[in-house]
């Protein structure tokens, strides 16, 4: 399966100035996915759709394709996210190169364990969806506000949480990773449509950059997922 995949990176974040190719652990926020993506066994076409000609320098060096700059009219505060994507599969079926499947991969979530770009295209190959989503677990004990608020599991039958099945936990989109079928694009113009499946993700994986503490978090994370790397390896010796 040609399976593009694109990494939507605009100049003008709002949040955080340039947030995109910060440095985050040694490297831009963006190289982590394109290098994430380049290292996955299942060869992605991998391609940064951007505005901006210094985020387009950094991921040319990280090793994506930067085959245009995004108009205008893709890269402002209220372009939605699928417009971008239709613009990139009509540019590679331009070329001849129409995707059966587009990966969809969000920048500001750095953090994806080895194996889960590949795990994400074996579930959606053997499962034969039109459409698959990036999710983190959740337990059921959430709430919806309201007057009065409404608990969404029984509240006087609250299960231990070592008790809970598999069918008792929520999932939460994480925005990190979508998989669809290229006819969705074009029948609904949506990431999601058809049958679509869960890709369950961990815990980790789930992180979105959006504030200043949001980078500390994840730097944090980062240094002590080396450190804890670095410790097994001693063990080994």
């Amino acid at each position: 399966m040609n399976i593009l995949c694109v990494i939507p990176v605009r100049g003008g974040s709002k949040g955080i100035p340039r947030k995109n190719i910060r440095d985050l652990g040694g490297k831009p926020l963006v190289s982590w996915t394109i290098e994430q993506a380049l290292a996955a066994d299942c060869r992605l076409d991998v391609l940064v759709s951007t505005d901006d000609r210094e985020i387009a320098e950094v991921a040319l060096q990280a090793g994506a394709d930067v085959p245009f700059l995004r108009p205008e009219e893709l890269a402002r505060d209220e372009t939605a996210t699928e417009p971008v994507v239709q613009h990139a599969i009509e540019y590679r079926t331009a070329q001849g190169r129409e995707p059966d499947a587009v990966m969809l991969l969000q920048a500001t979530s750095p953090i994806r364990h080895p194996g889960t770009l590949d795990r994400a295209v074996a579930q959606f190959l053997d499962s034969r969806v039109d459409s698959l989503v990036g999710v983190v677990p959740q337990t059921p004990f959430l709430w919806t506000a309201g007057d009065p608020p409404r608990a969404q599991y029984a509240v006087d039958r609250r299960p231990r949480r070592q008790d809970l099945a598999e069918g008792d936990y929520r999932y939460r989109e994480t925005g990190s990773l979508y998989l669809t079928r290229t006819e969705i694009y074009r029948k609904f113009s949506n990431r999601l449509g058809g049958r679509i499946g869960l890709f369950v993700m961990e815990e980790a994986e789930g992180v979105d950059i959006d504030t200043e503490l949001d980078f500390s978090t994840v730097e944090q994370q980062m240094l002590g997922s080396r450190q804890m790397q670095g410790t097994e390896k001693e063990a080994r010796r």
